[in-house]
């Protein structure tokens, strides 16, 4: 025999008043239901009473985390503006997109289907974010290639400091942030050819540990001043 598929149940009522718990109730009964009728195991079923403009909500990211590291593939829900309204409800609907979840209606009786307006924002949003990701790979490259300009070697400075792809690197390497500071390349720079080395370092890190270093360089500079 084999094994249903699974999937699981999100429930939405946009307030805590106690005339809504009918409502939420109904929505549980209905979706595990009507999942069980499609030939779904339902995994686990997720609730919120808030408002769907909001994006903030327990439940939602306890069932978008919950399908990501189950590898669950089927959402229920009673209608879209359960999953959100507004900026929200796009947001959301472009995260289970990403993640490849089909999302069945029950109101439609089938898999959501999204007008053309929801379908082109979708791609638009995928577009930019694709782009995104090759922007940031080209600043990494260019804070590389600037730096290697200015003599920086990475082979030799990092040597013996494990993978140089940097996979499970987790420290900052402060010698090398006040090496590629003192070749005159900003914070920002910095933490572009760290990153092409595997350390998962921002601006702000980079800025901070800077700042905590030659602080500690200038306190035990006073420390061992002649009294």
């Amino acid at each position: 025999m084999t094994k249903p598929q699974s999937a699981v149940v999100y429930c939405r009522v946009s307030t805590t008043k106690e005339t809504q718990e009918t409502s939420l109730a109904r929505q549980r009964e209905e979706l595990t239901r009507y999942a069980k009728d499609q030939g779904f195991s339902v995994e686990a079923v997720f609730e919120d009473q808030h408002s769907g403009y909001d994006v903030d909500r327990e439940g939602l990211l306890e069932m978008l985390d919950f399908m990501k590291e189950s590898n669950i593939p089927v959402l229920f829900i009673q209608d879209e503006t359960r999953l959100g309204r507004g900026n929200a409800r796009m947001a959301v609907l472009h995260l289970l997109m990403k993640q490849e979840v089909i999302v069945y209606s029950l109101n439609e009786a089938g898999p959501l289907s999204l007008n053309e307006m929801d379908t082109m924002l979708l791609e638009i949003l995928s577009i930019v974010e694709e782009y995104q990701r090759k922007l940031h790979n080209a600043k990494i490259r260019r804070g590389m290639k600037r730096a290697v300009e200015r003599g920086y070697r990475p082979e030799l400075n990092l040597r013996e400091r494990g993978n140089l792809e940097g996979r499970d690197r987790i420290e900052v390497p402060i010698g090398e942030i006040v090496k590629l500071r003192d070749k005159g390349m900003t914070f920002k720079e910095i933490a572009n050819t760290l990153q092409g080395l595997g350390f998962q370092v921002s601006k702000a890190t980079v800025h901070r540990r800077y700042i905590e270093y030659i602080e500690e360089v200038e306190r035990q500079q006073t420390t061992e001043l002649p009294k």
